[in-house]
Formats: C-alpha cells, structure tokens, sequence
C-alpha cells in the first residue's frame, strides 16, 4: 500500500491533498519555495494522530515535514517533493493552567497571544514574545528557540519551557523534562529538543514556565539618532550600565523610513535611527529616566512617557518591519546575533558590505541581546548570487565578532552551507550523529539543517 493510501485509511478525512493546501505547505514567510509538491497534509488533531503518522511513514520510508502557522524565517517547515505534511495547526488545548505551580502544559498549535489571552486572568502569562506572536505557534516556538522583543531580560523560548511530549520517528511517544522547577536527571533531552527545527521528533506537548504578571507602570523611551552607529554605541552603553529593560530596539534609516511609509507617517530625517525602550515594574520610572539620560548623553534626542498607547504605537512602528519590508520586493531576512558590546563594529561591517556590493541592508536590532535583522531587498522569487556573496560575507563578519548564524529564526535550508564553518568539523559531524539516534532512517525533516 502507498503511503497516501495508508494515511487515508488511517486517518480519513483529516488527509488534505488539495491544490491550495499542498502549495501553501511549500512555503512560509522567508520568501523560500521548495521544489516540487508535498504528498499529502495531515491535519493532526491528537497525538494519536500524530503517531499514525508518523508509523506509516517509517514503514513506507516516506519524509515528513512538520509544520505549524508557516511563520518561519528559513524555510525549515517548508514542504518539496513526495514528502508528508504534518501540520499542528489544529492542536490547540490548553491541558492545565496553574498558577500556583507557575506552569501551563498545552498543545503545540496554539498562538502565542491566544496563550497569553488565556493566563491573564490567572495572573500569569508566557514570556516569549516573537514579533509574529499574533500569528506564530508555540509548536513553533520551540522548534525554532525562538526569542523576540522581551528576551532581553525575561529570556527566549529554552528559558520558558519545562517540559516536551515528543513522538519519534517511529511513531513513539517520549515525554521529556518535568514540572518542578529544577529537575537533572539524566541528559537534559528537553533543551535537545528546543530548537531542532523538527530533526528529533514531533513536539505534540509542552509544559511551559510562566511568570506572574509584572506589577507597576510601563515607560517608554523613543530617541532618534543621527546615524545608526550611534544609536548601536548607546544602546550599548545602556547595557553596560547595569539597566536592564524590558524591550531596547533599534532601527535603522532604511528600515526606519520603510516602516513610516508602509503606515503613512511622515519620513524620518536622512540617517536618522531609532531605539525604542521600555521598562517595567516597580523601578520602570527611575530605570527609564537613567536610560533618558545615557541615551542624550550619546547623542540622542530622547522622550519619556507613560503613556500605554503612545508605547503600543511606538512598538507597532517596530513590528511593522516584516510587512514593510515585503512591499519592497523579496526578503532574505537575516538573524546574525554578536556580542552587545560589539553592534556597532558589526554596523561597521553591515556599512562595508552595503558599499562594496552597491546594496541598501535595512536592519533592525534587538539591541538589549544583540540579534541583527539584516534584510536584503530583491525581485523575484530566487535569491540572486550577489545578494547570497553578501550574506556570506555579513555571516562571516558576524562570527568573526564572536557572534552566530542564528539568534532565533533556525538554519532550515536557507543556512545550511554555513553550519559547519561555525561548529567545526567535528562538531557538526557529532550533531549529525545525535540526529541519526532519534531518527535512524532519515525522514524527518530531510534536506534542513545539515546539507547532507
């Protein structure tokens, strides 16, 4: 019997084979494409499901792709040829909610803000806080160690999560981690699993760590720049002062003047970056007018407030980066991270490889940790040889600087041919073989991550 086949007659009706749905599969939001069509979608709805699945497959030596909202920035979830489907999307519930405990456990598929919609009135809440949290999974999350806007100081995704459910290649289902707050027995799997890009197994669970709401105000601080390089040196003076906000992020003049024409505002002055701060907490006054003061102290042109919804349409200028950059054309978003006290040597370098290949790199920075968005600008669907001979060379700077590929969005197939330069040899011949443990036969995710 062939896998299709097989899937129908275990499964029914949640096997998808139409039109749209196998060539939405091939994509998500890099602006990559896989080549040639999916088999089939999976529309899990239970971990049974899951296994199924996941069984047929083994025996039929057929690939799966595991996805979630399709909102990935490297195109790990992205679907080719012959290969199955195995969408999450549907695996929503939220199994347990307890304050007390601090800890929720909840299925893979639902969103970040419905999460978070739902522990408010427990006085709790999830903090990741990607800029796709309205639109982007918890299955997601974890299976790219996603990070976001709060991660510099209340932590990214592998500080928020307790525990995973994992079903394995052949269809078994290891529940990892635990629910108390420390837990070291044996090798620490849950952290394996956090960020794989679905090369371990299939994420059917999670039991997350939360946190209590944060008492106090919020405060705002905008300050504009004459150049980015002088926002990046202030933002990281601000870290080396010891003060600790909640959000500090950084635009650049491209990116910056990107966004005010995507939501009509009026254009920014040539130059000019901005960094938008906030603080929360009891200290959020004091903390705010302390960074007030470092960041006119470096050259910017700074203002405070309180107010929430002067804060929400500061940030809505900053999550607006995405969209605003795909009206530009297509997007080759990048995710390099450095050392905080090295931003401005990697504006430097960003600033070099603009002049040297005649190409405009909006960036925006989460410049309380150090990710850069470098975003290079084409037209059509593939990725042009000049645009991938800057990357390479902006990737190498960022190691170079004793940074990374990667602070959030994953390898996927878009970075793959870089890995090793920063794992090593030997290194990335030892993750190839971890892979292989959980997952002898090579079907989940193939051709993601490692090249071969």
């Amino acid at each position: 019997m062939s896998a299709l086949a097989a899937l129908r007659a275990a499964l029914g009706d949640i096997v998808d084979v139409s039109d749209a749905s196998l060539e939405a599969a091939r994509a998500d939001r890099s602006g990559h494409v896989a080549v040639g069509r999916p088999l089939a979608v999976v529309h899990a709805e239970s971990v049974e499901h899951v296994q199924q699945t996941m069984r047929i497959a083994t025996e039929t030596h057929t690939p799966v792709v595991v996805r979630g909202a399709g909102t990935g920035l490297a195109g790990a979830a992205n679907a080719g040829d012959g290969e199955i489907v195995l969408s999450l999307r549907r695996m929503t519930r939220i199994h347990e909610i307890r304050p007390d405990d601090l800890l929720a456990v909840v299925e893979p598929g639902i969103l970040n803000a419905e999460l978070n919609a739902a522990l408010a009135p427990h006085g709790v809440w999830w903090a990741p806080d990607p800029a796709s949290r309205d639109i982007s999974t918890v299955g997601g999350n974890i299976a790219t160690g996603a990070g976001g806007l709060l991660c510099a100081k209340y932590g990214v995704v592998r500080d928020a999560v307790l525990g995973v459910d994992l079903v394995l290649a052949d269809g078994r289902l290891l529940r990892l981690g635990h629910r108390t707050v420390k837990g070291v027995t044996g090798l620490d799997l849950t952290s394996l699993v956090i960020g794989s890009e679905g090369k371990l197994g299939v994420v059917v669970g999670a039991t997350l760590k939360l946190r209590r709401l944060v008492p106090g105000i919020t405060c705002t601080i905008a300050a504009v720049f004459p150049d980015v390089r002088s926002a990046a040196t202030a933002s990281a003076a601000v870290t080396a002062a010891g003060i600790q906000p909640a959000i500090m992020e950084l635009m650049d003049a491209a990116a910056l003047a990107a966004v005010h024409r995507l939501l009509g505002l009026a254009a920014p002055p040539p130059m000019t970056a901005q960094l938008t701060i906030q603080t929360d907490g009891p200290a959020a006054r004091d903390e705010a007018d302390r960074i007030a003061e470092i960041l006119t102290a470096h050259g910017g042109t700074t203002a405070v407030s309180d107010d929430s919804a002067e804060g929400e349409r500061l940030l809505t200028i900053r999550r607006s980066m995405h969209a605003a950059m795909a009206a530009l054309g297509t997007t080759l978003i990048e995710d390099v991270a450095v050392p905080r006290s090295a931003l401005p040597a990697m504006f430097d370098e960003i600033a070099r490889i603009e002049r040297a290949y005649g190409l405009t790199i909006p960036t925006v920075v989460h410049a309380g940790d150090g990710n850069l968005h470098p975003n290079f600008i084409f037209d059509g669907p593939d990725v042009p040889e000049r645009i991938w001979r800057a990357a390479d060379e902006l990737f190498r700077a960022a190691i170079r600087l004793g940074g990374t590929l990667t602070g959030e969005h994953g390898i996927g197939s878009l970075k793959s041919r870089w890995l090793a330069e920063e794992l090593g040899d030997d290194q990335w011949q030892l993750q190839r073989d971890v892979v292989r443990v959980f997952d002898p036969a090579g079907i989940l995710n193939p051709g993601k991550v490692f090249t071969s």
